[in-house]
């Protein structure tokens, strides 16, 4: 999977030439510097999942396209088998695998999050909409907002995404479902 995402700036550029939209009018509509979309658009930066969604839409995709190179298929029901779904690094220590990458039209969006404690937690993040996490395994500090919170194998938090929010395993490698939902 890492060739993948070596590949996902490449795509987002090829398909923002296909549609003839300036890299200014998509950092101007996902709010952020045109500077750092070009970081993005490079590789430069890596590009936070949110705003991986936000190009996504702006380019009229779902994000499957950019991450995988192909379109969504199901539209009914889609399996994701263990270990098979859309797996990034997207931060030291932080990885992600996308469980519902083959539904067209997602309107949440479920991660099975690996988070290993060797490496540095990564910067507390925001976007829009709501986020649920469920620890599958291990511990894991969760900080939302001023707030931190310890959860443990079978805990659960539900808060507002737009608060500065970011997670770390502690006392060992952790997993936590993570069901995110844009506005």
């Amino acid at each position: 999977m890492q060739d993948n995402l070596a590949q996902i700036p490449g795509r987002i550029k090829e398909l923002r030439e296909i549609l003839e939209i300036s890299a200014m009018d998509i950092a101007r509509d996902i709010a952020i510097p045109l500077e750092t979309y070009h970081k993005y658009e490079t590789g430069e930066l890596d590009i936070p999942i949110s705003v991986l969604y936000k190009i996504s839409s702006q380019l009229g995709v779902d994000a499957t396209v950019l991450l995988t190179g192909e379109d969504p298929r199901m539209d009914t029901a889609s399996v994701c088998r263990r270990g098979k779904g859309v797996r990034i690094e997207r931060y030291p220590g932080y990885e992600f695998s996308s469980l519902a990458y083959n539904f067209k039209g997602r309107t949440i969006e479920p991660l099975l999050v690996y988070l290993d404690p060797s490496k540095e937690a990564a910067a507390p993040v925001t976007h829009s909409g709501q986020e649920f996490n469920y620890v599958v395994e291990g511990r894991i500090k969760i900080i939302v907002g001023s707030r931190e919170h310890i959860l443990e194998t079978g805990d659960s938090i539900y808060f507002d995404a737009g608060l500065p929010h970011g997670q770390a395993a502690i006392d060992g490698p952790a997993e936590f479902i993570t069901i995110i939902q844009e506005r």
